[in-house]
């Protein structure tokens, strides 16, 4: 038999949790949402991936922008989709939660007739369940006939393949017609009927997990070790019982009492939010499982990931990637609360990122006082600048039917068109938060920047342009270090990437190298690890060098490094393009006047059709990013 080529397909539950961000009142006084996956399942296979297993889910979404949002999430945390239908019928399930206090969650499941419980027996494919593993079903998935069938149908071919099954009791008694709407936050209720059903699966399975009261469902009695021997007179299963605050069991055998298992304690810290800490908990123990590793190790890594969870905002966006386990477990957190533990946060979010980077080839047209200038000059207007940027777009456009990785910068004042019409395209965008030409720096957003941010879509790439150097009066020193740490903050809590582009040259002339490091040094050390740094074109080698690894010394995780332009004739940026190329951290450029220069001048005096524009500003962007390519191959090449 051919080895696996997954390690676990999981089966059930998909939604789109719309979560309060106030946090400490009523659902009904909430006023803002943040927007996640959930469902235990679609959880749990995200969790799974961020630790390095391939995983799958099966299930339905609905044909609209929540499914569609679903899968492109899946999508880019790695888990396969190829199994995850889309249902015209339905619609996809929405729940919509709060965070009152830190064991309160009030919550609503919107589950009507929802596509996730349209999964039947015809969408399971024993060849497909084959390929894993194991196959994880959840508790929710047994309520009604149609979802039942389909689970069992996964169980039988999974078992019959020599496959392995793992069942999470994922007890919520409102979706087994045991409460009404607003009990959503109820975790049990006794009901003979639960229990006789869910103990016609537990023979089936080779581990199963469940919190106390879901093994008081499952057992059917509220004395918890009664219920774990109950189950046990079913089932020769791992055994995982879920006690908060004290950890886990993990029974292996017969059981006589609390000692009976492997007790796996963990350390008091405080609880931020409970909803999902147990699909985490999850995730973290099939890591070890599959993998073949001891109870101990797989309940370490289990209530690393729930501890994690718990301390965090929303469910799956929350759980660790397989470096941030491996941090917690080498060097753990002295913070109470984890989620104050800067160097931790910034592990997560470094390594967690969704989209991957491999270059950035960008065209730079974020450009504000440079074309009101050339405006005024030929008797323009803004909306003149607005017509020519979406111009600029379409010349962005052209060259990535071509070229992978490519870019754009744009800002929202003068090109608010091609901004919003560029998210229709799979390119990066990149957007201006700096007033530009103004000194000191200031932001173009004003004083509030969470606010301000939070209207941003996600996808952009927030890019602060700073006029900074090592040399600066001690106030104005004080005065940008306290607003970058401030930008850099918000782009953490809104979620959005942050470009760090610093001009630290007078007169048009570059900054001295060590004057650049020195900068970049000083801002790593006063908690600042910029997504991508865009940096003046460094002449040498030596100076790359030292770049790379003050980036990698502090943040060996960072997206990279992009050069910039600085209105360089082309022969200059090639230049630059051969020394920069040989280091792998720096992944592009972001060049624009070079590009747009000469067009946007003879077009704004009329010389210039719409059409020859765009012509000649695809050619010249084309052309930089072949020099790119050449010089990376180059590079390779002599490496080798």
């Amino acid at each position: 038999m051919r080895d696996p080529a997954l390690d676990v397909i999981c089966i059930g539950r998909s939604s789109v949790d719309l979560y309060g961000g106030q946090v400490g009142g009523r659902l009904e006084d909430m006023s803002g949402f943040s927007k996640y996956i959930g469902g235990s399942p679609t959880n749990i296979s995200v969790g799974c991936a961020r630790l390095g297993l391939k995983s799958a889910l099966i299930t339905r979404v609905g044909d609209e922008h929540m499914g569609r949002f679903i899968c492109e999430t899946l999508d880019g945390e790695g888990v396969e989709t190829s199994h995850v239908i889309t249902d015209p019928a339905r619609l996809t399930a929405l729940v919509i939660l709060g965070i009152r206090d830190s064991a309160q969650f009030p919550l609503i499941f919107y589950r009507e007739n929802c596509a996730d419980m349209a999964i039947s027996k015809a969408d399971i494919d024993p060849d497909f369940i084959a390929s894993a593993k194991a196959v994880l079903v959840t508790g929710t998935h047994f309520s009604t006939d149609l979802v039942a069938g389909a689970s069992f149908a996964a169980m039988r071919m999974a078992r019959e393949a020599g496959r392995k099954v793992a069942f999470d009791i994922d007890y919520r008694p409102n979706l087994w017609a045991l409460g009404g709407h607003a009990d959503g936050e109820s975790r049990f209720a006794e009901s003979a009927r639960v229990t006789a059903h869910l103990q016609t699966v537990l023979p089936h399975c080779d581990l199963i997990v469940g919190t106390e009261e879901e093994w008081h469902i499952a057992g059917g009695t509220t004395d918890t070790i009664a219920a774990l021997q109950a189950a046990r007179g079913l089932t020769g299963a791992t055994l995982v019982c879920k006690r908060g605050p004290l950890g886990c069991v993990v029974f292996e055998g017969n059981i006589d009492g609390w000692d009976s298992g492997f007790a796996s304690p963990v350390r008091e810290i405080e609880v931020f939010n409970v909803l999902g800490a147990g699909d985490g908990f999850m995730a973290g123990f099939l890591s070890g499982w599959l993998r073949g590793e001891p109870a101990a190790k797989c309940a370490l890594y289990a209530n690393i990931c729930g501890a994690l969870a718990v301390s965090r905002h929303g469910c799956a966006p929350s759980y660790p990637s397989q470096t941030e386990l491996r941090h917690m477990i080498d060097t753990g957190s002295e913070e109470f609360a984890l989620r104050k533990d800067r160097r931790l946060e910034q592990i997560h979010w470094a390594t967690t990122r969704r989209r991957r980077h491999e270059r950035l080839l960008a065209f730079a047209f974020d450009h504000r006082s440079q074309f009101v200038e050339m405006a005024a000059a030929n008797g323009k207007t803004e909306a003149d600048i607005d017509r020519f940027k979406l111009i600029a777009l379409q010349a962005v456009t052209e060259t990535a039917a071509s070229h992978d990785g490519v870019g754009l910068l744009v800002d929202d004042r003068l090109g608010r068109s091609a901004l919003h019409a560029a998210s229709d395209h799979d390119i990066w965008i990149g957007r201006p938060i700096e007033q530009s030409g103004v000194f000191p720096m200031a932001f173009e957003e004003g004083p509030d920047l969470g606010s301000r941010l939070a209207e941003w879509p996600v996808t952009h790439c927030v890019k602060l342009l700073a006029p900074i150097r090592a040399d600066d009066p001690a106030e104005l020193t004080a005065y940008n270090e306290r607003e970058i740490v401030r930008l850099a903050d918000a782009c953490r809590r809104t979620g959005h990437e942050f470009l760090f582009e610093i001009i630290s040259g007078n007169n048009g002339k570059a900054a001295a190298p060590d004057q650049i490091l020195s900068l970049m040094q000083r801002y790593y050390d006063l908690g600042v690890a910029p997504d991508w740094w865009k940096l003046e074109p460094l002449k040498t080698a030596e100076a790359w060098t030292q770049a790379v690894n003050t980036i990698e010394e502090n943040d060996p995780h960072t997206r990279g490094i992009v050069v910039l332009g600085l209105d360089a004739p082309e022969v200059e940026l090639s230049a630059s393009f051969e020394v920069a190329s040989r280091f792998s951290l720096v992944k592009g450029f972001a060049v624009g006047r070079t590009i747009f220069g000469d067009a946007a001048r003879a077009w704004m005096k009329g010389t210039l059709s719409d059409e020859d524009a765009v012509a000649q500003m695809a050619e010249r962007f084309r052309r930089l990013c072949d020099l790119w390519d050449a010089a990376r191959a180059e590079a390779r090449r002599n490496a080798a």
